[in-house]
C-alpha cells in the first residue's frame, strides 16, 4: 500500500513537472508568435510607407520629366522662330554664299564670311557688315535665356608684314573680329552685355581645305552663335 502511495506521489510529481514545462514552453512559444507577429505587423507598415513613398517619388520625377521636355519643345520651337526671321530676312546674303545659317534643337548659328564685315586682314567693321550685322542683331536682341557668342576665324595664311605689328598673328586679328562685333551688337544694337562672348580662335578650326583659295575664303569668317545660358539651368541640391 505504502508502495502504490509512493508511485502514485512521484506520478503526480512527474505529471505536474511535466505539465509546468509544456506551460512555460507553450508560454515561451506564445511571447514568440506574439512578438513575431508584431515585428512582421511594423515590417508590413514599413513597406507600405516605402511603397507610398516610392509611388510620390515617381510621380514627382514624371512631372519633372514632362515640365524639362515641355520647357525644351518651348525652346526649340523659340529658336525655330528666329532661325525662320533670319533666313526669311537674309536670302540675299543666303543667296550669294555670303552667309550660312543652321539651327540643331535649340542652338543656332549664323556663319559670315569675313569679306562681309571686313576688309582683307583688318578688323574694323565696313559700312556693308554694319547693315549685316544691325539686321541680325536685332533678330537675335529678341531672343531670351540665350547667350550670343561670337567667334573669329581666319585661314593659315600667316599675316602680312605690312600688318604683323598690330596683328602679330592669327589670335590677334580673330579676337580683334570677334571683339569688334560684339561691340557693335552692344553698342549699337543695343544687346545686354552680359550675354555677350568674343573669343578668336585663328585657324585652328577650319571648315574647309586651307590648300585652295575656296576653302580659305570659306576659313575666314565670323560666327554668331546662340546657345543655352546655363546661368538659368536651376540645379536642385
Amino acid at each position: 500500500m505504502k508502495v502504490a502511495v509512493i508511485i502514485l506521489c512521484v506520478l503526480a510529481l512527474l505529471f505536474g513537472a511535466g505539465a509546468y514545462y509544456f506551460y512555460s514552453q507553450a508560454s515561451k512559444a506564445t511571447a514568440e508568435f506574439d512578438r513575431l507577429n508584431g515585428a512582421n505587423k511594423e515590417l508590413a507598415f514599413q513597406i507600405s510607407k516605402l511603397e507610398e513613398e516610392k509611388a510620390s517619388i515617381v510621380q514627382e520625377l514624371e512631372q519633372k520629366i514632362s515640365d524639362i521636355s515641355r520647357s525644351k519643345e518651348e525652346e526649340v520651337a523659340k529658336v525655330k522662330g528666329t532661325y525662320d526671321e533670319l533666313v526669311e530676312g537674309m536670302k540675299q546674303e543666303i543667296e550669294d554664299g555670303k552667309i550660312k545659317i543652321t539651327r540643331l534643337a535649340d542652338r543656332l548659328s549664323v556663319s559670315m564670311v569675313d569679306k562681309i564685315l571686313f576688309p582683307s586682314g583688318e578688323a574694323e567693321v565696313t559700312p556693308e557688315g554694319v547693315k549685316v550685322l544691325e539686321r541680325v542683331g536685332k533678330v537675335l536682341k529678341n531672343t531670351t535665356n540665350k547667350v550670343i557668342r561670337v567667334e573669329g576665324h581666319t585661314d593659315n595664311v600667316p599675316i602680312s608684314s605690312k600688318l604683323i605689328k598690330k596683328y602679330p598673328t592669327n589670335w590677334e586679328l580673330s579676337n580683334a573680329r570677334a571683339t569688334n562685333v560684339v561691340r557693335f551688337l552692344q553698342e549699337k544694337v543695343g544687346i545686354e552685355s552680359a550675354r555677350l562672348e568674343a573669343v578668336g580662335l585663328a585657324e585652328f578650326h577650319p571648315i574647309a581645305s586651307n590648300e585652295t583659295v575656296e576653302g580659305r575664303s570659306q576659313n575666314r569668317r565670323i560666327e554668331i552663335i546662340l546657345l543655352p545660358d546655363i546661368k538659368d539651368v536651376k540645379v536642385e541640391k
